[in-house]
């Protein structure tokens, strides 16, 4: 019965074991993700060579031109080429994503790892301002700060800022709380180590992996976000070429034009669709734990 027992521990231990690169290598969805991310980059990158024309130059004698070959996702009410602007928005919103994550990932590492290793009033402290961020809807937050310090690209990337760092504190502290127990921990206390080395040399390191996949998530649910603030007219205004500003301007002209408003919402999808695939690949690829933490966020 012993042999049995500890045949069954080995299969349910190498159940949980992390898939690692083969996993990867055998992920439809993962593979998909990376693909369309890759894509996009490179479309951002090269978009003057892609699309030679100006993404805010007027051309009314070809306004609400349909798609053809010399404008594969037609012309806007003003002549402009859909395609370059999809190209120029393409930057915007991966570089303000790119800002707002990193902004968010620094806040919520640090404050998280304050409150999981200091504890006692300052973790009480901490957490309940976290709390406090997520029981608002952090859209909704994000509309009201961003309602109080006007309509910009700059304002609607301070908004975002400051609503999504929550669950980089959460994620972080909790992985901070069963580390700092761990006997690497103590060892550094016994040798007298102090707790600013403790903190970033030995608990820092170890919530790095978690603390990227939620930061590869947290890329589409920024997108999103800044399409829909741009939408409602509080992001980047005409004539920038903003995914969320070119639904807006299209949808006026949904009947007659149908690709103002298909192409830009195309692109969202899909940029959201990769990133999200490709954080649930790199989460399937670390524990069963972390993926666990993961989701409860």
């Amino acid at each position: 019965m012993s042999d049995r027992t500890a045949d069954r521990r080995k299969q349910q231990e190498a159940t949980k074991q992390p898939r690692g690169t083969d996993g990867l290598a055998t992920d439809r969805l993962g593979q998909f993700g990376i693909g369309v991310v890759l894509t996009l980059l490179v479309l951002a990158a090269l978009g003057p060579v892609v699309s030679p024309y100006d993404p805010v130059e007027q051309d009314l004698s070809n306004r609400l031109e349909s798609p053809s070959l010399s404008h594969p996702f037609g012309t806007d009410q003003l002549g402009r080429d859909v395609l370059t602007r999809l190209l120029h928005g393409a930057r915007f919103s991966l570089g303000i994503a790119v800002a707002v994550t990193t902004v968010r990932l620094i806040m919520g590492t640090a404050v998280g790892l304050l409150a999981g290793y200091a504890g006692g009033w300052i973790d009480e402290t901490l957490m309940r301002l976290v709390d406090t961020l997520l029981a608002f809807p952090g859209i909704v937050l994000a509309l009201v700060i961003a309602g109080i310090l006007g309509p910009s690209l700059v304002n609607v990337m301070l908004a975002l800022s400051v609503v999504g760092w929550a669950s980089y504190a959460r994620l972080v502290r909790s992985n901070v709380l069963s580390l700092r127990e761990r006997e690497f921990v103590s060892a550094a206390r016994l040798l007298g180590r102090s707790r600013t080395h403790i903190a970033t040399r030995h608990l820092l390191p170890n919530v790095v992996a978690p603390v990227v996949v939620l930061a590869t998530l947290d890329i589409g649910s920024v997108i999103l976000g800044t399409a829909g603030l741009s939408f409602l007219g509080l992001g980047a205004q005409p004539p920038t070429p903003e995914w969320g500003t070119m639904l807006a301007s299209g949808r006026s002209y949904l009947r007659q034009a149908w690709w103002l408003v298909n192409a830009p919402g195309l692109c969202i999808m899909l940029t959201v669709l990769g990133f999200n695939l490709l954080g649930d690949s790199l989460r399937d690829m670390l524990s069963p734990t972390q993926t666990a933490q993961m989701e409860e966020l």
